[in-house]
């Protein structure tokens, strides 16, 4: 396998509304996210833990909801908050 990342349940779900620039921030952190996930477990698919909690990060002045599947590889992004508009 070689790790991931998705949108869960879905794209048009999770991102529905939210600007295009915030998406591409959003897109752009989770391909980070994949690349720490992939250093930190270098073998996912044999990870025998429970996994991590959901955790929050501050994306262009919004918030991105997300979590790691190291069994499956994957980090899921669940949910966006696009920061206020003026």
């Amino acid at each position: 396998m070689t790790w991931s990342w998705e949108y869960l349940p879905s794209e048009q779900h999770v991102t529905a509304g939210a600007p295009a620039s915030f998406l591409a921030a959003v897109e752009h952190r989770a391909v980070e996210l994949v690349r720490a996930a992939e250093a930190l477990y270098l073998d996912g698919t044999s990870y025998q833990g429970s996994g991590e909690p959901m955790r929050y990060l501050d994306v262009a002045g919004g918030l991105l909801a997300y979590y790691v599947v190291p069994r499956l590889e994957l980090v899921v992004v669940c949910q966006v908050t696009p920061p206020p508009t003026t």
